[in-house]
């Protein structure tokens, strides 16, 4: 779920232990698809420990 929306298209999303940065994925952007706080997404991870990738908005949002 994103908790922040960071400058330069960056997220800060929360997974169930962890938060991490996040940013969106080109085809997010070309597409012009909006990320709003609450909004629960599909992240990938870097194999490296570095951001996450948004890679798609889930249908519906938390209310928690």
């Amino acid at each position: 779920m994103v908790t922040e929306a960071l400058p330069n298209a960056f997220f800060r999303v929360k997974l169930q232990e962890e938060e991490l940065l996040a940013y969106l994925s080109g085809k997010m952007r070309l597409n012009r698809i909006k990320v709003l706080i609450g909004d629960s997404v599909e992240v990938v991870l870097d194999p490296y420990g570095g951001k996450g990738r948004i890679i798609r908005r889930l249908d519906g949002r938390r209310t928690t």
